[in-house]
């Protein structure tokens, strides 16, 4: 598929071209790009004036060289994760026509499975940058917490939020991190790593049994792990996300044109005590020195991105519902840990998602043993 065939419809919300003669770059439209308005995917924010400045972020893409060729559509304040927006439009999953494109950076996604951009900036405050990259059948990393500068980025406060990039393979998302983050540098790729396969329980699912047959092709060290707060941080994330986004987007309940999934989901945000907030804060720590224990007996985490195949557009009607396709991915803005989100399975079947997590501050580690995991697959 082509954007000949009419699939980039609703992809992008602002084309433009500003910068050098490098790789081309989508930037997701929570992010300041200087002379345009940032629109939120949202009718809220239909009369927002042109940023007056670059996101660090933008800042640092241009003065890397790249080519920044316009601003991507996203599920509404980047509140939702299936990517469904009735104000902008809903971008088409060009893996998997039918099923969600994913959500919240769901433009940069598809601009990047269709060959629009090398690469694309997004963000993921609960697997918003994951969930579409496992949907679109591409790579997608959110980054270790606070890794890329948030300057100029909505909502402007956050503990949860990450800028990160897309790519169709690791070493295009390799480059698309070094030219959002000058820090980061390449590592060689390890010649054998341990992977601990995360236990998340509940029934296997099709995403388990893909991730399994990825694993053992791969013919990587696998153990088991289990975190006993997995499960608990799940809500707790939640319960910081609620409160946060009702502190940077509450007022807007007041404005008819914002869509109901968002508003119902603010409103209900509005209940989170302070005392949840602090509950949700001892869970974080517990979480997070969970999964440093867990990364000094192994290199990675391995588990699904989703916990199984990307819904229907009609399944996925239901917004408050469709929270459970983030039980596996928002644990992680909670700890902070750098996760990857990589395409694994058949072509021909729907897509799927091989989520693994790294050792914080060590992205580039992570992203290098990624590129061990796929060459034993293509071996495989």
């Amino acid at each position: 598929m082509t954007a000949a065939d009419g699939a980039d419809e609703a992809v992008f919300v602002r084309r433009f071209e500003l910068g050098g003669d490098g790789p081309r770059v989508a930037i997701k439209d929570s992010i300041d790009v200087q002379g345009y308005p940032t629109g939120m995917g949202c009718a809220s924010f239909a009369g927002a004036p042109p940023a007056a400045r670059h996101a660090a972020v933008v800042r640092t893409l241009l003065d890397a060289g790249c080519r920044l060729v316009g601003k991507t559509n996203m599920h509404e304040l980047a509140y939702g994760v299936t990517g469904i927006n009735r104000y902008t439009g809903t971008p088409r999953n060009p893996r998997a026509p039918g099923r969600i494109p994913g959500g919240s950076s769901t433009g940069s996604a598809v601009a990047v499975a269709l060959g629009l951009v090398d690469f694309a900036i997004g963000t993921d405050t609960g697997g918003s940058i994951r969930i579409p990259a496992a949907c679109c059948g591409i790579a997608g990393l959110k980054p270790t917490f606070g890794r890329i500068s948030r300057a100029g980025v909505l909502p402007a406060v956050s503990s949860l939020d990450c800028v990160g990039v897309f790519a169709r393979d690791l070493a295009m998302l390799e480059r698309a991190m070094a030219s959002s983050d000058p820090s980061f540098r390449p590592r060689p790729a390890p010649s054998t790593a341990v992977l601990g396969r995360l236990i998340t329980g509940g029934a296997p699912t099709a995403a388990d049994a893909a991730v399994d047959a990825a694993l053992g092709a791969a013919g990587l060290a696998v153990l088991p792990i289990e975190l006993p707060s997995f499960t608990r941080a799940f809500e707790a994330a939640l319960d910081i996300l609620s409160a946060e986004n009702w502190a940077a987007f509450g007022a807007l309940t007041d404005d008819a044109s914002l869509g109901p999934d968002v508003r119902a989901r603010l409103l209900a945000a509005r209940e989170v005590t302070p005392a949840r907030v602090a509950a949700a804060e001892t869970v974080r720590g517990a979480l997070r020195a969970e999964i440093d224990a867990a990364l000094e007996r192994v290199d990675a985490l391995a588990l699904p991105t989703l916990p199984d195949v990307p819904p229907t557009l009609e399944a996925a009607a239901d917004a408050r519902a469709s929270l459970g396709i983030t039980a596996r991915v928002r644990q992680f803005n909670l700890s902070g840990h750098p996760a990857l989100s990589l395409p694994i399975g058949d072509a021909a079947a729907p897509p799927m998602g091989l989520q693994l997590i790294g050792r914080r501050a060590e992205d580039d580690a992570l992203l290098a043993l990624a590129r061990t995991l796929t060459a034993g697959l293509a071996r495989g």
